[in-house]
C-alpha cells in the first residue's frame, strides 16, 4: 500500500448509525461497507454539528461550528468569505470535485456586492460551498402550489431519465420517487402508504446506482490529487425504492420502537412541540413505521450494494492502492423513536452517525478493523483531510481536530471532552407556537461519553440524559435536584465554548503570538514619562531632532 494521493469522501443522507450491520443491525446486512471498516477504522462517537441537511453539511464542508459560519438552516446561505475544504485542500495542492448533493445555498448578497460572478471560477467556487462540480445534485424536485422547491433539483438526472424513456416533466418524482397501481396511476412516494410499493424505474437507473456510476466517471477522467466528494441522495426521504428491494424486508425485521408513555407525559415543552408536529405525529403510529421502515431498509441496502460495486471497480482499476475512503451521513433518522419523525433533535438516532475511514498508507495497517471510541465531530472531516493532503491545518479557522493520528495508531482518543451540537428552529411554525422570539428559537447540545445536556434559549428548563445509564435516552433528568451539580458543569462548558474567539480567523496562533512584540518596536512607546526610561533603540526616531518655530506666527 503506498500513502493516499486521493481522498474519497462518501456521504450519505439521514442514514442511522444503527442501520449497518457493523454498527449491530441484526437484519440489515451490508457487508461491502462492513468490509471497508473491516480494512479501516470505525468511529463509534461520531456526532454532527446540527440536526439538519444544510447546516450540519456546512459545518462538516467548514470544518467549523454552526454558531461559526452561521448557515444554521436549510435555505440560510453559506457566507462570503467561510473557507471550505475545497479551499484548504486547494492550498495544499489537493483539488476538491462535488459528485451529488451539497444542500448549499450561495450567498447571492455578498457575491453582489464583492463583484463575483457565478459563471467566473472563484465566483462558481464561492457559490458551491468550495467545490468544483463534476455533478451537484441535490436530489429534491418536488413541486407544489408556489413551484419548484429546487429548480435546480435532479436536474441533469432528470435528463439522463428522459433519455433513457421515462417520459414526464419530472421523471424524478413520477419513476425513481413513486410507484405505479394496476390502471397507470402515478402513487407519489410523498405519501407514507405508497412506502411499500416498489418504485416505478429500473433499478438501474435509480438516483443511487446512477451517483456510484458518475462518481466512477469521475475518478476515470480525473487524475490526482483529488477530493472527490461522492455525495449520495438516499436513503433520504422520499421512502420509496425499486425491487428488489422493496421486497427484501417487512414488519419481521423492524426494530423495536424507543419510546415510551411516560417519555411523551412527561416531556419537555420544546420536545413536547416536535413530538406534536405532522412528521411526529405520523411515526408515533405503527402502522406508518410499519411502511416506511422496510422502505427505508431496503434504501440501505442498495446504498450497501452499490458501495460493494464502487470498491470492486476501485479495486480492480488500482484505486483503492492510493486513495484515503470516507463515509459517513450528515445525520439520522428518528423514525418514530422518542415519539418523533424527521431528524430534528438531539438524540443518537438523529446526531450520531456512522463514520468508517480506510487509509491506504502503511502507517495505519496497525489499526486497520479496529473500533475507536473517541468522541468525534463532523468538523474532524476537514482538517484530517488537509492533514493527509500533506498541507498544514489551520487550526486558527478549523474548529476540530485531525483524526490521522488516530488512524496511524498514535492516538486512541481525540482531545475533547465535549461534543457540539446546535439547531435554530427561528424558520419552523414550532417557534410561534411556543411563543419564542425568533432570536432565542435556538437549541443546544453537548454531550461528553456520560452526559448530555440540552439547552433551549426562551426560558426553558434544560434537558438532562444519562448516557451510560440510560443509552436508550428515555428518562429526562433535567428537572432532578439530584443532578444540579452535573447540570451546573455542563452549563460551564456549553459558555467556555460560547465564549471561544471562533471569529478570529485572519490570523493564525503564531501570528498572534508573534504580534505581541512587533508594535515595540514600531514608536509606540506608550507609558514612558522620560525618554531615558526607555531603551535608547526604541525612542532614536525621538531623539535630536530639530524643527521650525510655528508657534509665534
Amino acid at each position: 500500500m503506498a500513502k493516499a494521493k486521493n481522498i474519497l469522501f462518501i456521504m450519505f443522507d439521514q442514514l442511522r448509525w444503527d442501520y449497518l450491520s457493523c454498527y449491530g443491525h441484526p437484519h440489515l446486512h451490508t457487508p461491502h461497507i462492513d468490509g471497508l471498516a473491516k480494512r479501516g477504522v470505525r468511529f463509534t462517537r461520531a456526532y454532527i454539528q446540527s440536526p439538519i441537511c444544510g447546516s450540519s453539511r456546512m459545518s462538516t464542508y467548514t470544518g467549523r461550528y454552526v454558531q461559526s459560519h452561521g448557515a444554521s438552516n436549510n435555505g440560510i446561505p453559506l457566507k462570503v468569505g467561510e473557507l471550505t475544504i475545497g479551499d484548504h485542500l486547494r492550498k495544499a495542492g489537493m483539488q476538491s470535485w462535488l459528485v451529488g448533493k451539497t444542500h448549499m445555498r450561495a450567498d447571492a448578497e455578498g457575491m453582489a456586492r464583492l463583484g463575483l460572478a457565478h459563471d467566473s471560477l472563484i465566483g462558481a467556487r464561492v457559490a458551491e460551498c468550495g467545490f468544483d462540480i463534476f455533478e451537484r445534485d441535490d436530489g429534491m424536485r418536488p413541486e407544489g402550489p408556489d413551484g419548484l422547491y429546487d429548480p435546480d433539483g435532479a436536474r441533469a438526472y432528470n435528463d439522463y431519465l428522459r433519455g433513457k424513456g421515462y417520459d414526464s416533466d419530472n421523471p424524478w418524482h413520477d419513476f425513481a420517487n413513486s410507484a405505479l397501481d394496476g390502471d397507470g396511476n402515478v402513487l407519489s412516494g410523498w405519501f407514507l402508504k405508497h412506502a411499500p410499493h416498489p418504485a416505478n424505474i429500473d433499478e438501474a437507473d435509480s438516483e443511487t446506482p446512477y451517483l456510484t456510476t458518475r462518481g466512477m466517471e469521475f475518478m476515470e477522467s480525473h487524475d490526482g490529487p483529488w477530493c472527490c466528494h461522492l455525495s449520495y441522495i438516499k436513503p433520504h426521504w422520499p421512502y420509496i425504492v425499486p425491487e428488489p428491494y422493496a421486497s427484501m424486508y417487512g414488519p419481521e425485521h423492524i426494530l423495536p420502537v424507543n419510546r415510551c408513555d411516560v417519555e411523551r407525559q412527561r416531556a419537555h415543552p420544546v420536545l413536547k412541540a416536535f413530538m406534536d408536529t405532522k412528521v411526529g405525529q405520523a411515526f408515533s403510529q405503527d402502522h406508518v413505521r410499519e411502511a416506511v421502515i422496510p422502505a427505508y431498509m431496503g434504501l440501505i441496502k442498495q446504498a450497501d450494494d452499490q458501495i460493494g460495486r464502487l470498491l470492486d471497480w476501485m479495486e480492480d482499476t488500482g484505486r483503492m492502492q492510493d486513495t484515503m475512503i470516507v463515509i459517513t451521513s450528515d445525520h439520522g433518522d428518528f423514525l418514530g423513536d422518542h415519539w418523533l419523525g424527521e431528524k430534528t433533535f438531539f438524540q443518537d438516532a438523529s446526531t450520531k452517525v456512522p463514520l468508517i475511514v480506510y487509509d491506504p498508507a502503511p502507517e495505519a495497517d496497525t489499526t486497520r478493523g479496529t473500533t475507536c471510541n473517541a468522541l468525534v465531530e463532523s468538523i474532524d472531516l476537514a482538517p484530517t483531510f488537509v492533514d493527509a493532503a500533506g498541507g498544514e491545518v489551520a487550526d486558527h479557522i478549523l474548529e476540530g481536530e485531525s483524526l490521522l493520528p488516530i488512524l496511524r495508531g498514535q492516538r486512541s482518543d481525540t482531545f475533547r471532552a465535549h461534543a457540539i451540537c446546535e439547531y435554530d428552529y427561528s424558520t419552523s411554525p414550532i417557534a410561534e407556537q411556543l411563543g419564542v422570539e425568533t432570536r432565542d428559537a435556538v437549541m443546544f447540545m453537548i454531550a461528553s461519553k456520560k452526559w448530555k445536556l440540552i439547552h433551549c434559549e426562551g426560558g426553558f428548563r434544560p434537558l438532562l440524559f444519562d448516557l451510560e445509564n440510560d443509552p436508550q435516552e428515555l428518562d429526562d433528568l433535567g428537572v432532578s435536584a439530584a443532578h444540579e451539580a452535573v447540570i451546573e458543569e455542563l452549563y460551564d462548558h456549553l459558555f467556555a465554548w460560547a465564549r471561544r474567539p471562533s471569529q478570529r480567523t485572519t490570523r493564525s496562533l503564531r501570528q498572534l503570538e508573534e504580534m505581541r512584540m512587533k508594535s515595540g518596536k514600531r514608536g509606540i512607546v506608550l507609558g514612558v514619562y522620560d525618554e531615558n526610561d526607555a531603551p535608547p533603540e526604541l525612542t532614536a526616531k525621538y531623539r535630536g531632532r530639530k524643527a521650525r518655530d510655528w508657534r509665534q506666527r
